[in-house]
């Protein structure tokens, strides 16, 4: 069973390769190449994902088994358009290891997660899903969520539609 913890700025190559593994694996057939490393390279290369371990606006949890990662959370500001007020908090990933799901690390993140908004304060958490991703869909729903909105997610060239969804803590 992967024991959960708090990132720590030395998980930061491993974390970010791990981060756009996983997004290559589920997401990559929808971008041109080009698209998608660019976007991997921005959001879990060293400037993004594995500089904010440190950052005191966001907290990452990582689920390790046998040494290796096989799934992270990272909760932190909103990055939506909008005006969501100081007390809503954004769940910004959950990703768990193609091989891992189904085996109880993403409920074990969520519920992290949603312990850590309320405990630092928050109401609200918000999120933001790919449109034609039932399956985390379904998961969110479980917990609660629902969507509220919709948001231009970009990759490199192309915009794809996410839905916001949301939840009171």
């Amino acid at each position: 069973m992967p024991v959960l913890r708090a990132a720590r700025r030395e998980d930061g190559p491993a974390l970010g390769a791990f981060a756009g593994r996983v997004f290559s694996e589920v997401f990559g057939t929808l971008y041109a190449p080009e698209d998608l490393g660019r976007f991997v390279e921005e959001a879990f290369g060293p400037a993004g994902l594995p500089a904010q371990i440190a950052s005191p606006d966001y907290e990452i949890r990582v689920a390790e088994q046998d040494g290796a990662i096989t799934g992270f959370a990272k909760i932190g500001p909103v990055v939506f358009p909008g005006d969501w007020g100081d007390r809503t908090i954004e769940l910004h990933q959950l990703y768990v290891a193609a091989e891992q799901r189904g085996g109880g690390i993403a409920p074990r993140l969520m519920d992290w997660a949603l312990d850590r908004g309320r405990a630092r304060g928050y109401d609200r958490m918000v999120l933001s899903v790919y449109v034609d991703n039932i399956r985390a869909q379904r998961f969110y729903a479980r917990y609660g969520f629902a969507e509220i909105g919709r948001y231009e997610f970009r990759v490199g060239n192309q915009i794809d539609d996410d839905r916001i969804w949301a939840r009171d803590l």
